[in-house]
């Protein structure tokens, strides 16, 4: 799995109800949903992100309530993968259900800044930072994970068979 996208990055503790709001909650309409994605912190987010941006952040990314609203509004904003120092468990288990990219590189996140341009080679475990030069080895994806992400999520990979 490769990834090439204008990074937008955040600092620690981005929590569940910052990346989307409570009051939004009543909606399961995914573009809803991404078009008030981070409104709270960056109330520029939907209308700056474009398909394929990387989101990088700080420590404990996703942390606070248990809801999938949350990666769904970042995948749906365009988000193909995002970085960051470390998750919250249950953020990072959501993410993958809903096939949302997700790669803790402590390094990375600390160097990237907001507006570079980074590849990401999740096979092979690297990351590279375009603007810097710089790149960076983390620990490629299991098999079983990008084959979810792949299929847009658990669900789906359950329904074509490729998870038992």
């Amino acid at each position: 799995m490769k990834f090439t996208g204008n990074v937008i990055k955040y600092g620690d503790n981005v929590d569940t109800d910052v990346i989307i709001p409570a009051r939004y909650l009543n909606t399961i309409d995914k573009k809803e949903l991404a078009s008030h994605c981070m409104e709270d912190l960056d109330r520029d987010f939907a209308k700056k992100v474009r398909p394929g941006d990387i989101m990088v952040a700080g420590n404990n990314f996703g942390c606070g309530s248990s809801r999938e609203h949350a990666p769904i509004a970042i995948k749906e904003s365009g988000i193909s993968l995002v970085i960051a120092k470390s998750f919250a468990r249950i953020f990072y288990r959501n993410a993958i259900n809903i096939g949302l990219a997700i790669l803790e590189c402590p390094e990375a996140a600390e160097a990237i800044e907001n507006g570079n341009v980074v590849e990401a080679d999740l096979d092979a475990g690297i990351l590279y930072d375009r603007t810097t030069g710089k790149q960076y080895k983390t620990q490629p994806f299991p098999a079983f994970i990008q084959k979810i992400i792949e299929n847009g999520g658990l669900v789906e990979s359950i329904r074509r068979g490729d998870i038992q």
